[in-house]
């Protein structure tokens, strides 16, 4: 039976190796991707109870959100980036509130969130 340490390592490599050959477009999508991962791994740890994965995977979708807003060019961007800024800050502030008070239902509505721009980011292409 495979442990979860060698299990994490594959996904690691995988990660990485999807990142070397990805362009930058496509490597918004699997922030994005990742964010939505991570917060539906934290619903799933608050349905079970699991405070310590619950914590650890909203803070990883922060992260990710953070780098996200953090990517932003406010100069080209415009109206759009401003928006976003905005919008991620938000997203930022709710997994902060989801966290404290066990709230699935705010988790749903940052990923319902996630999920449209990361459906708009992905007909771009």
């Amino acid at each position: 039976m495979y442990n979860s340490s060698a299990i994490n390592q594959y996904q690691s490599v995988e990660v990485q190796s999807k990142v070397a050959a990805s362009n930058p477009h496509k490597l918004i999508s699997m922030l994005l991707e990742g964010a939505l991962k991570k917060i539906a791994i934290a619903s799933g740890a608050t349905k079970r109870g699991d405070v310590a994965m619950k914590g650890a995977s909203l803070s990883g979708a922060m992260r990710i959100i953070d780098s996200l807003r953090a990517s932003l060019d406010l100069e080209r961007g415009a109206e759009i980036a401003d928006n976003l800024t905005a919008l991620y800050s938000y997203m930022e502030r709710r997994l902060l509130e989801a966290n404290q008070k066990s709230d699935v239902s705010i988790m749903a509505e940052v990923s319902a969130l996630l999920t449209e721009i990361k459906s708009s980011w992905d007909k771009i292409c």
